[in-house]
């Protein structure tokens, strides 16, 4: 069930609409979700394309979709979908170029939106979050849905975009609320409805439940919630394994303990590139490490952090897709660290095949001031001083103020999207 199902049948009596709101009473947790985020930060310069299809990507022949507002999602474009295959379904929309940098500036502003109203945050990404708006009702003297569309009217006011709120008592319910609500609704499920509210659904809508999960649970012979709620654990056990049978039959039954957790530490920060044609010349690969080495070390040093693990990801041509990972003797925010391994990796791992996209990712973080093992390597910590000075450069003059001389050879354009996830 994807992040914006409309509001299934039966179903109406859970929006929030001008003549009435449902019982919002214990429900305070709230998912916010922006409405076509890149498309609609984009727009705000554009008014005159609002009611066109209009599609975010790149331009390479291998871009995918960034974003697509409602009139392209009409004709069944959505993130993620290839550029070509989006051209084909609506060759009348509009496409723009994304504007690096802007959306999380329009994030950040959101964001600060929500804490003004509780401390108690959870950014999911760019464009969402959780919000325990428990504690705040009193001091606000506000309801849950009441909080929802002040939420709504400051984001709308102070960033010209929409966003769909989902009202819930569990995060899990909050979240398939706010898909519903879209676009630029509030969806509330009462306590009392949760399980009249999750038990129609398809078993997509668990949260967890991926393909091979769902065929899994279809050969069961369950296909809503309500039937995965009434299932026997042991069954659902031998079916999709221990962890999991657990956890979907806990929240088909409406049970979903996870608290806001908010300043939720990176487990990870990687970068990847999708070459506009298939490449197995070793030093162009070996270029695009190093460029996209250089931009999670960035990454890391910005926010403070080293990682202990270097992995690569690499798919072929015919889609294959492979990871490898080296743990290091001591965690690292160095640049040509990450590339001396990356490049190591790749070498082990492939041989003349053609690629047609890689990526480089930093794990096992920990802060930047947690002691570390000495090595014994030498130069190590001029190179770092080195990259700091070109952090600070970049700063004040640009992302292209200063690089390794290597990346200014002919190569592979730069990535259109890539960052810590």
């Amino acid at each position: 069930m994807g992040r914006n199902s409309a509001l299934p049948a039966g179903h109406e009596r859970f929006r929030v609409s001008p003549q009435r709101a449902p019982d919002d009473v214990g429900c305070g947790l709230l998912h916010v979700d922006m409405d076509a985020f890149f498309a609609a930060v984009e727009l705000r310069t554009r008014p005159e394309l609002a009611d066109k299809p209009v599609i975010v990507a790149g331009s390479g022949p291998r871009s995918v979709v960034t974003s697509a507002n409602y009139p392209a999602r009409e004709f069944g474009v959505h993130a993620a979908m290839p550029a070509s295959v989006a051209r084909r379904l609506c060759p009348h929309a509009v496409f723009l170029p994304p504007t690096h940098g802007l959306y999380g500036e329009v994030s950040r502003g959101v964001m600060a939106i929500f804490r003004e109203l509780t401390p108690l945050v959870e950014p999911m990404s760019l464009d969402e979050a959780f919000l325990d708006v428990s504690g705040a009702l009193r001091r606000l003297k506000a309801t849950p849905v009441e909080l929802a569309e002040l939420v709504r009217e400051r984001v709308r006011a102070e960033h010209g975009i929409t966003c769909s709120v989902g009202v819930a008592g569990v995060k899990f319910v909050a979240k398939l609320a706010s898909g519903m609500a879209k676009p630029d609704g509030v969806v509330v499920v009462p306590v009392a409805e949760t399980l009249a509210f999750l038990h129609p659904l398809p078993i997509s809508a668990l949260w967890g439940v991926g393909k091979r999960t769902e065929e899994s649970l279809r050969r069961l012979g369950l296909t809503t919630i309500a039937e995965v709620a009434a299932a026997p654990l042991p069954r659902l056990r031998r079916a999709v394994g221990n962890a999991a049978a657990e956890h979907l039959h806990a929240l088909a039954n409406g049970r979903d303990d996870r608290a806001v957790v908010t300043d939720s530490p990176d487990k990870s920060i990687g970068a990847e590139h999708t070459f506009d044609t298939d490449q197995r010349d070793r030093r162009l690969l070996e270029r695009e490490l190093l460029r996209l080495s250089e931009r999670v070390a960035a990454s890391l040093r910005s926010r403070q952090v080293r990682g202990r693990t270097v992995s690569i990801k690499v798919r072929f041509a015919d889609f294959r897709t492979i990871t490898r990972a080296r743990t290091l003797a001591s965690a690292t925010d160095v640049a040509r660290v990450i590339h001396s391994t990356a490049v190591a990796l790749l070498t082990e791992a492939v041989s003349g095949a053609e690629i047609r996209l890689l990526g480089v990712r930093v794990e096992g973080l920990s802060g930047a001031d947690t002691p570390e093992q000495l090595a014994f390597e030498a130069g190590g910590a001029r190179w770092r001083d080195a990259e700091v000075a070109a952090d600070v450069a970049r700063s004040k003059f640009g992302a292209a103020a200063i690089r390794p001389a290597s990346l200014l050879a002919p190569g592979p354009a730069e990535p259109q999207r890539q960052g810590p996830t």
